[in-house]
């Protein structure tokens, strides 16, 4: 599946090598059986999901769900073209920011699944929106205090103190620091992804992801 889901990203690419890894993704849908292509917009994305499928004792990989990151919203027009209808056949999901429903909801129309698209629209076809991104959906669950202790647990708690004492962020919410923090370094979110989708009480998984992993 990891092989499959490098294939689709080397041809929405573009470049010479896309014609070899178009042929390659196709021939690895069918050999290692994909089922669904969940579309997310980054790596952070992609470790949350799968994380929480863990914790529900599921292997996407093993389930032919290949959760593909977009490399960034915009992005998503051409990966709904090489893996929906027009593509490879496969039935999509996915999941999106706040500030990016609008690309999800034009590349969804645009491939023939909907028109005039609303949010029950969206999920619909199993693509759900996070209020504001999943870093806020995730701290709004665990809440504030929790997150500050995985934080500490990182052993990033003094730089957290020093992030929130820079002039830019002192007039923002504990909340606001933390997600801002956790896109402060290369690599921090998906971080925090997995670590914060560990310690969530499953009963109070936030909704995007909860509703998600049940379609998929």
């Amino acid at each position: 599946m990891g092989r499959f889901r490098q294939a689709v990203v080397d041809w929405a690419a573009g470049g010479p090598e896309a014609a070899d890894a178009a042929v390659g993704a196709g021939e690895l849908a069918r050999g290692v059986g994909v089922r669904t292509v969940v579309l997310v917009e980054g790596g952070s994305d992609l470790v949350a999901v799968e994380a929480l499928a863990a914790r529900h004792g599921r292997d996407l990989d093993a389930e032919g769900v290949a959760v593909v990151p977009l490399g960034g919203a915009t992005n998503i027009a051409r990966f709904v073209d090489l893996c929906g209808p027009r593509g490879l056949g496969v039935p999509l999901a996915g999941l999106c920011d706040l500030g990016e429903e609008r690309f999800f909801r034009r590349a969804l129309e645009r491939a023939g699944l909907g028109s005039e698209l609303t949010r029950d629209g969206l999920e619909s076809l199993g693509f759900y929106v996070c209020d504001a991104d999943l870093e806020d959906e995730l701290i709004r669950s665990l809440g504030s205090d929790h997150v500050q202790r995985v934080v500490d647990e990182q052993g990033e708690l003094r730089s957290f103190r020093t992030f929130q004492n820079q002039p830019a962020q002192r007039d923002r919410t504990v909340e606001q620091h933390l997600r801002r923090f956790m896109g402060t370094h290369s690599g921090r979110k998906a971080q925090y992804a997995r670590e914060l989708v560990e310690s969530l009480d499953l009963d109070r998984t936030p909704r995007p992801l909860d509703r998600l992993l049940a379609r998929v």
